[in-house]
Order: structure tokens, then sequence, then C-alpha cells
């Protein structure tokens, strides 16, 4: 099946040095981090997951951690079939930081995107084989980490395109953040089961407008 995972990634500087390090999670800033991605829910603290266990929370869980120079967040919302629709306030909340996204749903669907340090949105794919979507969203010049040429993915005698290989969106999370769940584990690569994450409840307030978005 594959593992699943959907998170943001703030960062202004290398993400990879700084999980391999192990960082100790700045609560405080933490808790404020998703007080303000979140400002119309109610937020509880919940048991602490790690960046295996808990990369795909559910509807209503977040998992998020802010290091230094680095910040992530586990959450839904970045499980969007179409990475540009990311609502506004989670773009903002870069503020000067690049912010990338990475999503994958087992072996079905995945998705990725980065924005630039002034906000632009500078790449965005993402690929789904249920209801027959094939390629959702395909925005910007390729990344550097990613190493195929999708155009031989293209069936020549069909307009519908087959699947790129599951091992890249494992190659673009390892390019992006030095690890990756399903893949070769390099020795200096850092380990997602050492890298804690907070965990919270977070539940709209009664009355309050917000629907979850999500891809599926």
């Amino acid at each position: 099946m594959g593992a699943n995972d959907w998170m943001l990634v703030y960062a202004s500087t290398d993400v990879s040095t700084v999980l391999r390090t192990c960082p100790e999670i700045d609560r405080e800033a933490t808790r404020a981090l998703i007080e303000r991605l979140y400002p119309s829910h109610d937020i509880h603290p919940i048991t602490d997951g790690t960046l295996r266990d808990s990369a795909a929370p559910p509807d209503g869980e977040v998992y998020a951690a802010v290091f230094p120079g680095v910040s992530i967040v586990c959450t839904r919302d970045a499980a969007e079939d179409t990475p540009s629709s990311l609502p506004p306030r989670f773009v903002q909340e870069a503020a000067g930081r690049t912010l990338y996204l990475h999503a994958k749903y087992g072996d079905r669907a995945y998705a990725w995107a980065i924005w630039s340090r002034d906000g632009t949105l500078r790449r965005s794919f993402s690929f789904s084989w249920d209801n027959d979507a094939g390629w959702i969203e395909d925005i910007g010049a390729p990344l550097a980490l990613e190493k195929l040429n999708y155009a031989e993915y293209e069936d020549e005698d069909d307009d519908y395109p087959v699947e790129p290989p599951l091992g890249e969106a494992e190659a673009v999370l390892q390019g992006m953040f030095g690890f990756n769940y399903e893949r070769k584990v390099e020795y200096d690569d850092p380990v997602p089961e050492y890298i804690d994450l907070a965990g919270f409840a977070v539940m709209p307030r009664l009355g309050s407008k917000v629907t979850w978005l999500h891809a599926r």
C-alpha cells in the first residue's frame, strides 16, 4: 500500500541538516504556530508523535514542531489534489521562508509544491490513479530533485498518462528533507522515528464557518 504523509515544512535553512540533530521541540512556539494557522478552532494538546508515525494525521489532529530554522506541520490541509489551492494562511505563515508541501497517499497519488521566500508558487505537481485522474497539476519548471522526464510516461496510444514510479515521490521527499519512508536509507539520513512532533486536537469552534478541506 505504501506510506502516507501530508506535511508542510517552513525553512530558513537546510532542512536535513536540522533534522539530523534530532532537535528538541520549542513547545511554546509550536503551540503559537498552530494557533495562528487555526484561529477559528479549539486547540488541545494530545500525545506526541513522530515524523514516522504521525506524518499523516486524520481530520481533527495536527502534529507539528518548531525547531531552529525549520517548522513542520503535518495536517490533512496539506493533502490537496491541487497543491496550489493550499489555503492562503498557510502560505502567509512562511513570511520570508521557503515553504515545502509533500503529500503521498500510499501508491495511489502524490503531490509536492514549493513556494519561494517571497510567497510565489515556484513548483506544484500532483498525480493520482483515483477515478482515472492522471496528471492533476503541473505548474512551474520541474525541480532539480525531480528525476523523471514525465513525457516518457505518456501512453502513445491514449491521452491517459501511465503512472510515474512511486519512487519519484520518495525521491522528492528525500531531496526536500533528506529522508524517505520507502527507499534505501543512507547512514547519515535523518531518522523520522527520532524526530518528535507535538500533537494537537484541532476542532472548529461551534458556529464558526470552517469546512474541512482535503483531497480524500
